[in-house]
């Protein structure tokens, strides 16, 4: 495999099916061990669908909130 004149290389496309690269797939380059690594860019986790998931649980325990948990787990 070559580069192309405007530093271009074409993913073999079985690669690019076993590890799900398609059009607009956001990648990013890095080097390890002097070798030049291609990942999939992780992507953002969102964390608001999570958000009072918990409350429940925390007041089937006898807490008022995350907080109180935390301070009684860490001893304060």
């Amino acid at each position: 495999m070559k580069i192309g004149e405007r530093g271009q290389v074409t993913i073999p496309k079985p690669l690019r099916e076993r590890f799900g690269l398609g059009p607009e797939t956001e990648v990013e380059f890095r080097v390890v061990r002097n070798a030049i690594v291609l990942q999939k860019k992780p992507k953002p986790l969102d964390l608001r669908k999570w958000k009072g998931q918990c409350r429940r649980s925390f007041e089937d325990l006898g807490y008022s909130s995350v907080d109180k948990f935390m301070d009684d787990v860490r001893g304060r």
